[in-house]
């Protein structure tokens, strides 16, 4: 699954341990994240949209053959 939380990120200027402090996860997970090698729970990936003030389907990018 591709993602946009690098992007993200750097649009609103936050490091991948600010991100992991505010959705409560650690640095390496967001780092998996952005990777593409964790998918995360519904619960992860509903706080990192709703950081961005954004739906889930604008930040993780769903691909049907996935």
């Amino acid at each position: 699954m591709n993602n946009r939380i690098a992007e993200l990120r750097d649009d609103h200027q936050l490091t991948q341990q600010m991100l992991a402090d505010e959705v409560g996860v650690s640095r390496q997970t967001i780092i998996s994240l952005e990777r593409g090698k964790y998918n995360p729970s519904i619960l992860l990936a509903h706080k990192i949209a709703a950081r961005f003030g954004l739906s889930i389907e604008d930040v993780f990018l769903f691909e049907e053959d996935e």
